[in-house]
């Protein structure tokens, strides 16, 4: 069988043709949305868990409603997208748009009532015992009254625009995201009241601190304790707060636009003033103030979200940058890989003489992304024997030292292109900067291709030596993004290896000239041959399970929810194969289930670190295959996106992805099991086991490795 050639699928020996089972019946398949929301039930569960530190569980709060407000802009939004085009096609799980966005309603009503109670039952209290004090501002005392007053006459009221709806005035446009007060008001001798809606600004502190002490109060109510300055004359019969989300699948067809830039462009401005896929409101809204938020945002009573204040706890991250250690999980600062430092003040290790030695593996954040990936980027930037630097950009920090090196790359003479990834969603604007400031310095730049969304996390390096031109390339789990190194999990492959660099070399040349390449030497693409080699990788091992071997594969990812693979996962685990899986999120498939997927298992790590490598081992007869790479299970990944995964080779890097891979399939703290049903359990240390940690362990093995 040729390198590429799949099996039949009607192979007589298959398990999955002899069982009794349709591979095809939607029973066999989760629903991916409601997948995602047992995910982010188990990040709320960080915020309830005791046994995290206080100030680690109001971050969870936050990440929580972060994570919710996405979710409810893309999914949401893109569900009642297909509602309103009439979309009758059912998902693979067998449900319509309209019967999706029914459970999910349902299903999020009770998280949003758990997050309310979590802070307003548990860990307000616990705040205060702790010193810092969140206060209602009607028990502050009166000389702390007054001060707030000037506070806000000074320093809010200006920056205040009170937007009425009456015959004159048409109903205020509310920006997706913002916190309003919603302020019912009457001038003596009217006898309606008149509806106003006050923004609270995101340019002023949410938590004020009152004096010098860890006591605070929020914005809005001191906006609202003091709202007769901003209606002066005027009687305040009632306010309350309340939140819009708007949807944020504005989509354009960039067939026929002229201009990507322009485009995307448009695609922002459009998407402020998308529909509203979600309106929450401060529990005891007057009926009529809700009846009006709602006609006048087109959302029915099923968006509505009642919950007893503050809404939006997002700005409570806030509180985590206070000196509080004891509060916190202990601090970590990523280490310098011990390859790529010597360990001596001052010295400086050549990057390339070392990649050239051996591949090097970076694991971040247990590695420090400037002493590793940035000292590769820095170096080909002024090293005089460097000719070129192609690098693709999907997120980036706002101040990227990476593009500052591109940039002196390109000032000492070297050829560079870039990729940028406008179709990066949230950073379009921020891509679209940094694109023109990359232009401006004579750079290449592409900006995406055509049908496609770049995903890719690649990085090539050109350089002229004794023996001729080497490449040197870097391919990554994660992005050229330097402050989410420090809190995401991120694997990344530095090597010499002529095929890997000749692969992405024509990959780059199908960035900026659209050449598109079927085969690889060595790399796995998308679009290209990933989703053909990965199948193989997979029934080969279940053949070899059928021949009486031992088939196994891991997998770790974000999301699996590619209906295909599913199906291959399911043949092979009746076929025998051994199946571990590690989905940090969304999972289509079901576990555990007689006949089906007995071999299977299927966890989840939730902690400090937001797990985001993608690591897959398969067994292939003790001869094992390991790879690394950008890309999830998921059929935007495989079809629809630029991707690019790497094989890893060498028993060093390859026992380091053991390691983590090990640790986390041992992990009985942060890590979650799945019943067939879709739901979890977080595993728990028995009375005399020893709990085990998978962030703790790597963090102390990067320690080790370093001090060694």
């Amino acid at each position: 069988m040729s390198q590429h050639e799949l099996p039949d699928d009607g192979d007589d020996e298959s398990g999955a043709e002899n069982a009794d089972i349709d591979l095809s019946d939607p029973q066999y398949y989760l629903n991916r949305e409601l997948s995602q929301l047992e995910f982010q039930k188990r990040v709320l569960h960080e915020a309830i868990d005791e046994r995290n530190p206080l100030l680690e569980r109001v971050k969870f709060l936050a990440i929580f409603t972060t994570n919710m407000d996405e979710f409810f802009r893309k999914r949401v939004g893109g569900l009642k997208q297909q509602m309103a085009a009439d979309v009758t096609e059912l998902s693979p799980d067998g449900r319509t748009p309209e019967e999706q966005i029914d459970e999910i309603l349902d299903v999020t009503h009770d998280m949003f009532r758990r997050q309310s109670a979590c802070y307003r039952d548990v860990i307000h209290d616990e705040l205060a015992a702790a010193g810092i004090d969140i206060v209602a501002y009607d028990s502050l005392s009166s000389a702390e009254r007054d001060d707030l007053r000037e506070y806000f006459e000074q320093s809010v009221l200006p920056t205040l625009t009170p937007l009425t709806f009456d015959p004159v005035h048409p109903f205020p446009f509310i920006s997706n995201l913002s916190l309003s007060l919603a302020v019912l008001t009457r001038r003596d001798g009217d006898s309606e009241s008149t509806f106003s809606r006050v923004k609270i600004p995101r340019n002023r502190p949410r938590l004020v601190r009152i004096g010098d002490e860890t006591r605070f109060v929020l914005l809005e109510d001191v906006i609202r304790s003091n709202l007769d300055l901003l209606f002066p004359s005027t009687e305040i019969i009632d306010h309350s707060t309340f939140r819009v989300t708007r949807n944020a699948e504005v989509g354009k067809d960039e067939e026929v636009a002229e201009d990507l830039i322009d485009m995307i462009e448009t695609v922002l401005r459009e998407r402020r003033f998308a529909t509203v896929v979600r309106l929450e409101i401060e529990e005891g809204m007057p009926d009529a103030v809700r009846d009006l938020l709602m006609e006048q945002l087109d959302v029915d009573e099923r968006e509505v979200f009642e919950l007893p204040g503050p809404l939006d706890f997002r700005d409570f991250m806030d509180l985590t940058d206070l000196d509080r250690p004891e509060l916190k999980t202990a601090a970590w600062t990523p280490q310098p890989h011990p390859r790529l430092t010597s360990g001596v003040p001052d010295e400086r290790v050549d990057v390339f003489e070392e990649i050239r030695r051996n591949d090097v593996l970076v694991h971040h954040p247990y590695h420090s992304f400037e002493d590793t990936v940035q000292k590769f980027l820095s170096q080909a930037a002024t090293d005089p024997d460097v000719l070129a630097i192609k690098l693709s950009i999907y997120r980036t920090a706002s101040d990227s030292k990476v593009v500052q090196s591109l940039i002196e790359a390109a000032r000492n003479g070297k050829q560079v292109a870039v990729m940028v990834e406008l179709k990066a969603r949230f950073d379009e604007e921020n891509n679209i900067e940094w694109g023109k400031k990359l232009e401006e310095e004579g750079i290449h730049v592409a900006y995406g291709t055509i049908g496609y969304k770049t995903h890719s996390k690649t990085a090539l390096v050109v350089r002229e030596e004794e023996d001729g031109v080497r490449l040197y390339s870097h391919i990554a789990t994660g992005n050229y993004h330097s402050e989410t190194a420090k809190t995401y999990t991120d694997l990344g492959l530095l090597t010499a290896d002529r095929k890997i660099g000749q692969d992405l070399s024509a990959l780059f040349n199908f960035f900026t000239g659209h050449t598109h390449h079927e085969e690889y030497r060595k790399l796995l693409i998308a679009p290209g041959n990933m989703r053909e080699r990965f199948t193989e990788a997979i029934r080969n091992e279940a053949a070899l399970a059928r021949e009486g071997e031992d088939g196994r594969i891991v997998a770790k990812m974000n999301s699996l929810e590619d209906p295909k693979i599913v199906e291959e996962l399911y043949r092979a685990a009746m076929d025998g194969v051994d199946i571990d899986l590690i989905v940090r999120d969304i999972c289509r498939l079901r576990p555990g289930v007689d006949g089906l997927s007995e071999t299977v298992d299927v966890y989840s790590v939730v902690g400090r670190f937001l797990e985001h490598s993608r690591i897959f081992y398969f067994g292939n007869d003790g001869d094992p295959d390991y790879y690394i790479g950008s890309a999830d299970w998921m059929t935007r990944n495989l079809d629809n996106r630029v991707e690019t995964i790497a094989p890893v080779r060498g028993s060093t890097l390859r026992e380091e992805l053991s390691t983590i891979l090990e640790s986390m399939l041992a992990d009985n703290r942060r890590c979650w099991e799945m019943e067939s049903d879709g739901g979890y359990h977080q595993r728990r240390p028995g009375e005399d086991e020893p709990t085990v940690d998978t962030h703790e362990i790597l963090m102390r093995r990067a320690n080790r490795t370093n001090d060694s």
